[in-house]
């Protein structure tokens, strides 16, 4: 039995504070505790009933934002993934993309929305713009510290094998890096999300970040608090499935024997 719970503690227990949590939630336990009233923070279960009864119109906006997200995730990691390439394989010309970089992760998401919405308009390609602007930089940053932050005697016994360029970099560089990689995309899906839904606060139409606003001001908490539950649940699933990815491509790395 002792065995049987140490080998799912890593499940068992999270699933079971979450459990706790939602009883303790549903039993208007924050409520008493933070002096909240029902209108404030709807109860579980009414945000549940929330979400079956606009079940069409919430799939419709969740398959919209979700456009946006996937769009500018793949779009600002792959720049910023070729950005990093640059920088270490051309040195003198690509360290300016590091600098860029740099300077981009420090500009907030609400001065980006309304920049992009100017330069796009009032589309889906302004939020893919700001999302891929946001993880462009976060990419960029890692990949570049995980392909250059080499053992210099790995390069040297590489070359001592007669391997050419393209071989330290493929076999070497970017094997490295992939740990500092994978820890960018982790970080990327929870900034496209937030970045996504932020640029829908300003100017959209559509999507959950518009929804979540528009029912804000209508004072309809329940549905406000579904698209807040429905952004979470796509961080959460996203996160683990690039976990999993993760798992399967580096099991050489010492985080992935820790965790077996």
């Amino acid at each position: 039995m002792q065995a049987w719970f140490k080998n799912r503690a890593n499940i068992v227990l999270p699933v079971a504070v979450g459990i706790l949590f939602l009883i303790c939630w549903q039993e208007e336990g924050f409520h008493k505790l933070f002096g909240l009233a029902l209108y404030q923070l709807p109860l579980p279960g009414d945000i549940v009933r929330s979400i079956f009864h606009n079940k069409v119109l919430l799939t419709q906006y969740t398959l919209y934002t979700g456009t946006e997200i996937a769009g500018g995730f793949v779009l600002g990691s792959l720049i910023g993934w070729l950005t990093a390439v640059m920088a270490v394989l051309f040195p003198r010309f690509g360290s300016g993309g590091i600098w860029l970089a740099a300077s981009l992760n420090a500009v907030p998401i609400v001065a980006l929305a309304p920049i992009m919405n100017n330069w796009f308009g009032d589309g889906i390609s302004s939020r893919i713009g700001v999302v891929a602007v946001i993880t462009m930089a976060t990419m960029t940053i890692n990949a570049y510290k995980g392909m250059s932050s080499l053992d210099p005697t790995y390069l040297e016994l590489m070359r001592s094998y007669g391997a050419k360029r393209g071989q330290l970099f493929w076999k070497l560089r970017v094997k490295h890096s992939l740990p500092h990689l994978f820890s960018a995309l982790k970080i990327n899906m929870s900034t496209s999300i937030i970045g996504s839904l932020v640029g829908e606060f300003f100017i959209s139409s559509k999507g959950i970040g518009y929804l979540l606003a528009d029912q804000i001001k209508l004072a309809n908490m329940p549905i406000a608090w579904a698209c807040i539950v429905i952004a979470s649940l796509i961080g959460i699933s996203s996160y683990y499935f690039i976990q999993i990815v993760e798992k399967a491509m580096t099991p050489w790395h010492v985080s992935q024997r820790q965790q077996q």
